[in-house]
């Protein structure tokens, strides 16, 4: 059984060591690579690559959502999809990053957030804080994304004016692709004294917006937690759907283990 990660770049992800380490802790035959899509007009082309399931990385999830022929869950509101399975001539679609990262900051009395960046994977984040209460507003650098975030408020940069959030969330690819803060220094510095949590979705490195939060003595966290949360949200999900059983318990304590 042949399973792979798809996205742009790709070669830094750590999901292959995740699922194979759990494919081999659980004896269960099956392999886990990397799959860079250079075009998303050519994202077809996974029906051909013999794979039983696969994740989708930046910049995708919505690309998948569209290419999908069913989908589950919270995934009808997100419109964004991680998680897709290969049955038949047809391809499912679920995400699994919400509730990933929902079990990140449970243990946190939020009520506010702010969200930097407007892609699937903030959607993802949006959708699950306001299932949970916690009011969101969505920040970007251009309007164009925002049109899928009506029901939130919405600002672009030059027209954002900051006010006390509980956690400030980084979305965007920044400190991954660039060495560079998501949002203006000044601005982002008077956002992060102002909460009680910084998160970036970016993992194995420390960016930019991490490195702030913590000479600001603000607790931060990078992503890994919520890769690990989503990667046995996904293996639960591909092996129930090719029937196969598994050790819960097992699965857990090697992801965890494992980056």
């Amino acid at each position: 059984m042949q399973f792979a990660v798809v996205g742009n770049p790709i070669t830094h992800s750590l999901s292959p060591l995740l699922h194979n380490s759990a494919f081999k802790a659980l004896k269960i035959q099956g392999f886990y690579g990397r799959y860079c899509l250079e075009n998303p007009e050519n994202f077809s082309i996974l029906k051909s690559l013999n794979l039983k399931g696969a994740n989708v990385t930046i910049p995708y999830k919505e690309v998948a959502y569209q290419a999908c022929d069913e989908v589950f869950g919270i995934v009808n509101e997100i419109q964004a999809v991680n998680t897709l399975v290969f049955k038949k001539d047809k391809i499912l679609g679920y995400n699994t990053d919400a509730e990933g990262f929902f079990q990140c900051i449970t243990h946190y009395p939020l009520k506010s957030a702010l969200i930097i960046g407007a892609g699937g994977s903030a959607k993802a984040l949006a959708c699950i804080l306001k299932q949970n209460q916690i009011i969101t507003t969505i920040i970007n650098r251009s309007p164009n994304r925002l049109v899928n975030f009506k029901e939130f408020e919405c600002f672009c940069f030059d027209d954002f004016k900051p006010k006390k959030y509980d956690i400030i969330i980084n979305t965007t690819p920044a400190g991954l692709t660039q060495n560079t803060l998501p949002l203006e220094e000044s601005k982002l510095k008077a956002l992060l004294l102002e909460s009680q949590l910084a998160f970036d979705l970016v993992y194995g490195t420390i960016t930019p917006f991490l490195a702030l939060a913590k000479t600001l003595n603000i607790p931060a966290f990078d992503g890994k937690s919520m890769l690990i949360n989503q990667a046995i949200l996904a293996f639960e999900i591909f092996m129930n759907a090719l029937q196969i059983p598994f050790d819960q318990n097992l699965l857990t304590q090697t992801m965890q283990k494992a980056i």
